[in-house]
């Protein structure tokens, strides 16, 4: 198959995505360009919010359905980009441009690659549904989990997010905590007061050393890390509150609200308050028929520590997307036109003639 002229139409279609600013919850412009260039392509989009999707022609209620999926939100832009995040420009191999390998690439190629099977009579026993997902990159409510409603049952997804097409079967999970701890407030040069830094102290050592028991093959252990400690008005005050986050890690053997009860019950002075539940471990089995497929091929399966949309995802799923997850949110972001192009033949190895 002949398929440069998807290509073409990929490289293209990114360009002009950089070209149209769209940090997330300030997507529609990007989600307008998305929805006419899927009209022009004759795909019968459809819109909720900023989330444009599009069903293959031919659906069966009979056949399992496949959602191919990536957003089409970026990151805000690091000050340290020493060219402008909004002009694509390609230089040698390399597209530069923000949201061009987070995760412009895998939006734009797996679009070309349903465009590709729904033309192709029997190409796959699989239902397609293509859908651009907006606020990813912040979890939002009018993000994935406003368009999963209004789609047909989904049995299983594809995840345009970077991962050197190599796919990534399971992911970590994400809960943030606020922990407090309370004092009594008095004059640093009297012996009075009760002094909320030294009464959190025990609970954040406890928080540093602990290690969880059960460590994932694919995403090794629940990690947790506090990275935010605040406390004190000036240098004479003995302060009366400390707040803190912690950042939990989770892998597949523990769900976040049981971690969460477990941290509370280990805590001496401060108490804990989450923030959300909902980003659980995600993770799908290696002999599905998908991955088994893969590993033909000769990818290679992964865990990867990154979230994604897959935590929203109440079905199977897995990452498979050109570029490389360490260049997402730095400054001077590309993609590679090669990796688009291999990225291109790759899905379309796995999925032509699927059964």
């Amino acid at each position: 198959m002949d398929t440069r002229q998807y290509f073409d139409d990929a490289v293209e279609l990114l360009q002009e995505l950089i070209a149209t600013p769209r940090v997330s919850r300030d997507e529609s412009r990007a989600a307008d360009v998305l929805f006419t260039r899927m009209s022009q392509w004759g795909l019968s989009p459809q819109r909720e919010g900023n989330n444009v999707w599009a069903i293959a022609p031919g659906y069966d209620e009979q056949k399992p359905t496949l959602l191919l999926n990536a957003h089409i939100d970026t990151v805000k832009p690091v000050a340290t980009w020493t060219r402008d995040p909004f002009t694509p420009t390609i230089e040698g191999d390399r597209l530069y441009g923000l949201g061009s390998n987070d995760c412009g690439g895998g939006l734009v190629s797996l679009l070309q690659v349903f465009r590709i099977l729904s033309k192709e009579e029997g190409a796959s026993s699989l239902n397609l549904v293509y859908l651009a997902s907006c606020e990813e990159e912040v979890s939002g409510k009018d993000g994935i989990v406003r368009a999963l409603p209004l789609l047909p049952k989904i049995d299983v997804a594809i995840v345009g997010e970077p991962t050197g097409m190599q796919p990534a079967i399971a992911e970590k999970g994400l809960m943030v905590i606020d922990g407090y701890a309370h004092g009594v407030s008095g004059h640093a040069a009297r012996n009075e007061g009760v002094n909320a830094i030294y009464e959190a102290l025990d609970d954040l050592v406890w928080l540093r050393d602990y290690r969880f028991r059960k460590e994932s093959p694919l995403l090794g252990p629940t990690k947790m890390t506090v990275t935010v400690v605040e406390a004190g008005t000036q240098h004479n005050v003995v302060p009366d509150q400390l707040h803190f986050v912690i950042d939990v890690r989770t892998n597949e053997y523990y769900q976040n609200e049981y971690v969460f009860e477990f941290l509370r019950k280990h805590m001496k002075k401060c108490e804990l308050k989450a923030r959300s539940f909902r980003l659980h471990s995600s993770c799908i089995a290696q002999d599905h028929p998908l991955i088994k497929r893969c590993v033909e091929m000769g990818l290679t399966p992964f865990g990867s520590p990154t979230l994604s949309d897959q935590a929203l995802m109440p079905f199977p799923s897995f990452k498979l997307g050109p570029g490389q997850s360490s260049r997402s949110h730095s400054a001077d972001e590309y993609i590679c036109l090669s990796e688009m192009e291999n990225a291109l033949q790759t899905y379309l190895k796995l999925l032509l003639h699927f059964d």
